[in-house]
């Protein structure tokens, strides 16, 4: 479910996180870079409990919640927080651009994976296993992002993401969804 928070409603710490996230955008580095510049300055922020509104916060029952929290008006990037209720999870998938992942409360594990045969028995592998306690950060970089994220936690879970890309045009950062088998 998307929901769109107005600026009047962020927080000062979230105005402060926005800026400097605009003036790294702003250089038009190479994605590597930005997304590792990016990624350290959430790191800070992260656990925050001024960080994001009580209604930014707000779970789905169904599914993983996504409350897109800011889009920058040229479409250079988007942030936004997901919320996570115990047991739920992403598909399998890879990304349309740069990303940066922050836990902001509980955890989130990834499975990480890769293509592996040829064009008759296509099927992927997994190449890595990582439990995310909240203060956790990562960038991800296409192409060979692909990967799977759960809350396997007892508590709810919050991530903060940050894409290089329009979400509110895109509806989602995912490029692809992978329903190969898994060896």
């Amino acid at each position: 479910m998307l929901s769109a928070t107005l600026p009047e409603k962020h927080t000062s710490a979230f105005r402060r996180l926005l800026s400097d996230v605009r003036a790294v955008v702003q250089t038009q580095a190479p994605p590597q870079r930005i997304g590792a510049a990016v990624a350290e300055l959430l790191k800070p922020h992260l656990g925050s409990p001024d960080l994001l509104a009580a209604d930014e916060l707000e779970p789905d029952h169904s599914t993983y919640r996504q409350h897109i929290l800011h889009v920058e008006p040229d479409g250079s990037f988007s942030i936004v927080a997901l919320v996570w209720l115990p047991g739920q999870s992403t598909p399998i998938h890879d990304h349309v651009s740069w990303c940066v992942v922050g836990v902001h409360l509980g955890e989130e594990s990834e499975t990480d994976y890769e293509l592996a045969g040829d064009a008759e028995d296509l099927h992927l592998r997994v190449t890595g296993r990582i439990t995310n306690p909240a203060g956790s950060v990562a960038a991800l970089v296409p192409p060979g992002d692909i990967h799977d994220v759960k809350n396997a936690g007892p508590e709810p879970a919050v991530s903060l993401h940050i894409y290089g890309a329009d979400i509110s045009v895109l509806g989602s950062s995912i490029r692809r969804r992978y329903n190969l088998e898994i060896r």
